[in-house]
């Protein structure tokens, strides 16, 4: 069996996302039957499992297309033995708003969900909720938990959760943004990357020396060699006040030989630089990374007949 660690309790989109890659043969190619899933209470604590060796992998969520980066994760990331991405997938989101049964909108004076998702129904919630009394939860279906305990009166939380509960809905498919998505890692220990596909995603993580000019230096690597980048970050380490990690998305795949060429230069300079993976990008995601690094493979051919006397 394989196991993995998710961001639970039963009912959350991350466990969504972790059958999805199951049902595909993305974690174990004989496919959700050999998969163990199991619960934890956050994303350091699943990366943490992997560290130990109490798990394979972890499933963590990563981007929201309404909220932007799950600071929570790439802080995990950074905390700890290196890891490395093997997989994503991308999951529509959209949200039950659940209550104990019988329980009118009159009635709620109470309302939690994920930090994550309140952005995500704050327009409906407003609307339909005024006045409520808003708390957070360490996941939506943790929030639906608290509400069918009796903790809150209402809650955001995917279908399913409510189903596993025995919890009624006030109001389905809320999504105060329509084709909100977010995007879910699979990640595990170090290990050979995942095989190179031609639409694929390569990520790292750095520091830099705190001189002039070197964080433009960093990005001026992929530039030139016609890298695209599609996301940069950056978090405090929290060892220093005004000392930030980065962390790099670009299209390609390490064995890219611009990828790689980019990486090695900065390797040169950067800081605690870790290697966070190359691997296929989810079918959703597939438009914004159809710009792959140019084929420089017959100029590399023209170079090597140079130095063996061939023209």
């Amino acid at each position: 069996m394989t196991t993995v660690t998710y961001l639970g309790p039963a009912g959350t989109f991350t466990e969504q996302a972790l059958w999805d890659m199951a049902r595909a043969g993305e974690i174990d190619p004989a496919g959700e039957s050999a998969v163990n899933a199991v619960p934890v209470d956050s994303p350091a604590a699943a990366l943490g499992a992997v560290r130990r060796g109490e798990a394979d992998f972890a499933c963590v969520a990563i981007e929201s297309s309404v909220d932007g980066p799950v600071t929570p994760t790439f802080d995990a990331l950074a905390a700890g033995p290196e890891l490395q991405v093997f997989r994503e997938t991308e999951v529509g989101v959209v949200f039950s708003i659940l209550v104990r049964p019988g329980t009118t909108a009159e009635q709620v004076r109470t309302f939690t969900t994920h930090p994550v998702a309140y952005p995500q129904v704050k327009q409906w919630v407003d609307a339909n909720l005024p006045g409520v009394e808003v708390h957070q939860a360490s996941s939506n279906a943790a929030a639906a938990h608290q509400v069918a305990e009796g903790t809150h009166d209402a809650c955001a939380a995917p279908a399913r959760a409510g189903e596993l509960l025995g919890l009624e809905a006030l109001a389905t498919e809320v999504a105060d943004v329509r084709g909100a998505r977010t995007r879910f890692l699979l990640v595990g220990r170090p290990g050979v990357p995942t095989p190179r596909t031609g639409a694929d995603r390569t990520s790292v993580s750095f520091t830099l020396p705190n001189q002039p000019g070197t964080l433009m230096r960093a990005m001026n690597e992929f530039a030139v060699r016609q890298v695209n980048l599609t996301r940069i970050e950056s978090r405090p380490t929290r060892e220093l006040f005004g000392l930030y990690r980065f962390y790099i998305d670009c299209n390609g795949h390490v064995d890219d030989a611009q990828v790689a060429a980019a990486l090695a230069a900065l390797h040169e300079y950067a800081e605690d630089l870790r290697y966070l993976g190359s691997w296929p990008v989810a079918e959703g995601g597939r438009r914004s990374i159809m710009t792959p690094p140019p084929d420089i493979s017959q100029s590399i051919e023209w170079v090597d007949a140079l130095k063996e006397g061939r023209r």
